[in-house]
């Protein structure tokens, strides 16, 4: 009897110990995770203006500022960013395009449309994993959302999301993860690329996903373009610092 007890405790001990393990596990990697998004940035930043230089004619799109709340701004934790609206056709077709640029990927990681929009009041319809070629074989790897809000007459808006992560595109943050674990050094810089259409009576959803897959397509390299000038700047002026420190020049010489 006394063996059978003993018995019925092994599967008992057995998840236990399991548990225990993974819990071990799950927090060492928590840990390890954590320690690498706190590292501080030893790349140089960039001007909080420097997205500005994105032009704002991309086709036929014409763009024109669209200034945050300060407010707003503080709350992405970005280095820098850029918020415009783009339209073409006579206005008939219209997209807001918002671009932020980071180098602390703990403070970026957060800022995911399924958090931050829902966190303010809108219901997530559905989601799509989506790739859109453009052009030399290269495809735009993204996230496409549908919101509503309000309870009559409800708002909809369409949402395309991807990330550049070191000239790299990802449609989340999983490709920013996979770069963190090999090390700190290893992420130069994050951007989030969201573009967003109302979904209204004029045009169904399926059209505002098209609309905002194309402006995807025709935007996506001018911004990659602009990332890999501002990595040249600041990699000119890393190599001009690191020069003078050899050679003892100062900035007055």
């Amino acid at each position: 009897m006394a063996k059978n007890k003993k018995s019925n405790h092994k599967p008992v001990i057995a998840a236990s110990v399991t548990a225990i393990f993974l819990m071990f596990l799950f927090g060492t990697v928590y840990r390890i995770m954590s320690a690498r998004l706190s590292a501080p940035v030893e790349t140089p930043s960039i001007p909080p203006d420097a997205l500005e230089k994105l032009p704002m004619q991309i086709g036929e799109w014409t763009g024109q500022d669209t200034p945050l709340d300060e407010d707003i701004v503080r709350a992405t934790d970005t280095d820098a960013h850029v918020s415009r609206s783009y339209s073409r056709y006579s206005d008939s077709e219209r997209v807001w395009l918002y671009i932020s640029y980071g180098m602390r990927a703990r403070d970026l990681m957060p800022h995911r449309p399924e958090v931050c929009y829902t966190g303010n009041g809108w219901t997530l319809i559905n989601r799509h994993s989506v790739e859109l070629p453009f052009g030399d074989g290269m495809k735009l790897q993204c996230n496409t959302f549908k919101f509503s809000r309000g309870t009559l007459n409800k708002e909809k808006i369409a949402v395309l999301d991807y990330y550049i992560i070191d000239g790299q595109y990802g449609r989340d943050v999983s490709l920013l993860r996979s770069k963190v674990w090999r090390g700190s050094g290893a992420v130069r810089y994050v951007a989030q690329v969201q573009i967003v259409a109302p979904i209204g009576t004029s045009l169904t959803a399926d059209s505002v996903s098209n609309i905002i897959s194309v402006f995807a397509v025709e935007s996506t390299p001018l911004i990659s373009g602009l990332f890999e000038s501002i990595e040249d700047s600041k990699n000119s002026v890393t190599n001009n610092s690191h020069t003078k420190n050899i050679y003892g020049v100062t900035g007055n010489e």
